[in-house]
């Protein structure tokens, strides 16, 4: 009987196995994969989610220091580049079976290449049968990502308007190309897809060019894949591989009396720009954290709720406010996107209030409250 089993060994399981170890849970994480695995991404991990590891990346899992952005909507762009890195370009092989070492650190139980089958909830504990076993915890956290159907253990399944579809691929290239055609710019193109857009992100000897839009809206998301690679000088024959990528900021359960979903099963990814690593890292720590509480310190079940309500505390009204922000800007595509590469100082609130201040909110409100003057001409 463990006190935790944690289902997935990705950034969110991790997190939540390296912070179950160091508080004294007797936890056990299956993940059906063998690390190092390949995982499809852009591989962009932001300041945030940096913050979130109690440890420092060694160099050799970071690829690149961005400090840079520069966005395209039609025939325009802006750029505008920070003193400080607002991101790193790290490759998911690397980073991930870096995170899960970490996790080992504590000395938890891992069980890769065993894949979950079924988790059952018992009175008293929660039934897990698997390829090779059948194992038995109080508590389960299901961090499987976004393409697994365990999450619906505790919520239902979304609708195709609450998750994108992205495709991405990795083409090779020199460092000395890459530093030269992207230097330590997150290169990002709207108008690629409804509720989505197109990316290029540099890496160690290779890109990460990929698209994502709202799967409902989403045709022809492999010509538009083509299309935009080769409208990028991409040329000649690359995989291509799709990922689902949920919509954040929409209301969904993510516990029952015994089971927890973190990360992407749990829907934690920034509806505007993505980004998924940063709440998958944190809402793995605060599952553990809360089911510490509870078989440590004595604290009664129905403190299992508790994870809720510090997830929205911590990021949950963030990810509400980048929703609103990727209705209002997606529903008014001609008037917001050229208006947004056309005013610099659109994209410079946005990376000083969102992504170093992390204040969504206010950056909306004051959007809308200058609406009016910022697109007015100069004088």
């Amino acid at each position: 009987m463990y006190d935790l089993i944690i289902v997935g060994g990705g950034p969110s399981g991790a997190s939540a196995g390296r912070t179950a170890g160091k508080q004294g849970l007797s936890t056990l994480m299956l993940e059906k994969e063998h690390f190092p695995r390949y995982k499809s991404c852009g591989g962009a991990l932001s300041s945030y989610g940096l913050s979130c590891l109690d440890f420092s990346l060694p160099e050799y899992v970071v690829e690149r220091y961005i400090s840079k952005v520069k966005i395209h909507f039609m025939d325009g762009f802006v750029e505008v580049e920070k003193e400080g890195n607002l991101a790193l370009s790290i490759s998911r092989t690397v980073f991930d079976y870096f995170l899960l070492e970490k996790a080992k650190e504590t000395g938890i139980e891992v069980h890769t290449g065993e894949k979950v089958l079924d988790c059952i909830g018992r009175k008293d504990f929660v039934e897990v049968r698997t390829t090779d076993n059948t194992y038995l915890g109080k508590f389960v956290l299901i961090a499987e990502g976004s393409g697994g159907s365990l999450k619906y253990k505790v919520r239902s399944k979304d609708k195709r308007t609450e998750y994108c579809l992205g495709l991405v691929s990795e083409i090779p290239d020199e460092d000395e190309a890459i530093q030269s055609q992207c230097p330590g710019t997150l290169d990002i193109h709207f108008g690629i897809a409804q509720g989505g857009y197109g990316w290029i992100f540099p890496h160690a000897g290779y890109y990460s060019v990929g698209v994502m839009g709202i799967a409902q809206y989403f045709k022809n998301s492999k010509r538009v894949m083509m299309d935009f690679l080769q409208e990028n000088g991409f040329d000649g024959t690359f995989p291509i591989r799709s990922h689902i990528i949920p919509v954040g900021g929409i209301t969904r359960k993510t516990i029952n009396s015994r089971i927890l979903l973190s990360g992407d099963a749990a829907g934690f990814v920034e509806a505007f720009s993505g980004e998924g690593m940063a709440y998958a890292i944190r809402s793995g720590q605060l599952a553990a954290e809360t089911i510490a509480g509870i078989m440590m310190y004595g604290r009664k079940l129905n403190d299992i709720q508790k994870y809720e309500s510090r997830c929205r505390q911590e990021f949950g009204n963030y990810l509400s406010s980048s929703l609103k922000l990727e209705k209002v800007m997606h529903r008014f595509p001609e008037i917001s996107f050229k208006l947004a590469v056309s005013n610099r100082e659109i994209l410079e609130k946005y990376l000083d209030e969102v992504v170093i201040n992390r204040n969504y909110k206010g950056y909306v409100q004051w959007l809308l409250l200058n609406f009016f003057s910022l697109n007015m001409p100069p004088k």
